[in-house]
């Protein structure tokens, strides 16, 4: 009855039946994703039977080296690069250190270290450009974005300089999920300083929207496992060949000597089958997630009626403290999301206080549920009168 009966959202509890506990409603996959059957199927072996350090010569060694290769490859197509570009990492964060301390300590001394980064970035970018600013290391500039929290590709191109090394914009957000055009954004930085490189941090898009460092026209690319289905702990951060970014973990050489450690054969085995698995389901995905966001935000704004603008602060100030009985974790209390213990917040950055709600009439102004969902085009772009998903509805792997 989705489609026409009305849901008290006071009485979402799922009351369970007898001997029946509540199901959780998880709606926080931009925090993490769960492991997918056949990821978890993939690296199990890697945790028992088969081990082997891939630096070994000998035959359990070269086993394992066979197996992050493979891997690799896997991430590599699923990333639109070649094999050799692909530098594994303990995860997003660590290759978004690598790509702004390595391009600075790398290039700075050749072609500058003036930085320029969005506001809206993830903290991993944030932080770490504030950090060398604030140690002398760099110069820093940061690009406001506009009240949806998209970046104007003319505001990044006017505050690059001659000594700009590197531009970071993330591709999608973690916060309120807004897409950049990030090749508009390339060819800007490109036509003002050619010399400047161009990172972008697309953790979240992997399994959701095209990537390749030639279609997106930049020179790195972030990535990580647990946000496609993949294990914690693994990521990568694709390079261009001429790029080379200063390891920052040194030791034995790792990675072409671009990052050292004895490589994490389970994860990245784990990462190579999520990035597969998301490079073959990528294009059904974005239709069934469009449909699915389609109809959960269409049932917010039946349910919850005159309110749905401002449901993050009411999912902050009321859900959040009934949780266990809601049986819900939305996006709202996530790793990151709530403004209001977080005064960075992406809703703060462009122009929201938490709970505004926006401007009346905004498309998905003030509304981090509607943003914060996968990617979806505007309910005018669906079928008229296409409310709820006809039959079961899909999976939500």
């Amino acid at each position: 009855m989705v489609g026409s009966a009305r849901l008290d959202w006071l009485d979402v509890e799922h009351r369970p039946s007898a001997g029946r506990a509540a199901q959780p409603i998880y709606l926080d996959h931009a925090a993490t994703t769960p492991l997918d059957p056949e990821v978890r199927a993939a690296l199990l072996p890697w945790l028992g039977e088969l081990f082997g350090n891939p630096s070994s010569a000998h035959g359990h060694g070269r086993r394992a080296r066979a197996a992050v290769d493979d891997a690799r490859d896997r991430v590599a197509a699923a990333a639109g690069c070649a094999s050799r570009e692909v530098i594994l990492t303990s995860g997003g964060t660590e290759a978004d250190n690598l790509a702004l301390r390595g391009v600075l300590e790398r290039w700075g001394a050749e072609r500058g270290r003036h930085l320029v980064v969005s506001a809206i970035e993830h903290e991993a970018v944030l932080a770490t450009a504030q950090r060398l600013a604030e140690a002398g290391r760099a110069d820093l500039t940061v690009v406001d974005c506009d009240r949806q929290g998209r970046i104007d590709p003319a505001a990044v191109a006017s505050a690059v300089r001659p000594d700009t090394v590197l531009v970071s914009v993330m591709l999608a957000n973690n916060e309120v999920g807004t897409v950049q055009d990030v090749p508009a954004i390339a060819a800007a930085v490109r036509a003002r300083n050619p010399r400047s490189l161009v990172h972008t941090d697309a953790v979240q898009a992997l399994g959701r929207l095209p990537l390749g460092l030639g279609a997106l026209g930049v020179d790195l690319l972030s990535l990580s496992a647990h946000k496609a289905y993949g294990p914690q702990g693994v990521g990568a951060l694709v390079a261009g060949h001429a790029v080379f970014p200063a390891a920052q973990i040194t030791g034995g050489g790792q990675e072409r000597e671009r990052r050292s450690g004895t490589e994490n054969v389970a994860g990245v085995v784990g990462f190579g089958a999520a990035a597969e698995l998301a490079r073959r389901r990528q294009e059904t995905d974005a239709a069934e997630l469009s449909h699915l966001a389609g109809w959960l935000t269409d049932l917010l704004m039946e349910s919850v009626p005159g309110r749905w603008r401002s449901l993050s602060s009411w999912a902050c100030s009321r859900c959040r403290l009934r949780s266990s009985s809601l049986a819900i974790a939305p996006a709202a209390w996530s790793a990151r999301t709530c403004a209001w213990s977080r005064s960075t917040s992406v809703e703060g950055r462009s122009g929201l206080a938490p709970g505004s709600g926006g401007r009346s009439g905004e498309e998905g102004a003030g509304s981090p549920w509607r943003w914060r969902l996968p990617p979806r085009w505007p309910t005018a772009d669906r079928a008229a009168g296409d409310r709820s998903p006809s039959g079961p509805l899909p999976t939500w792997r």
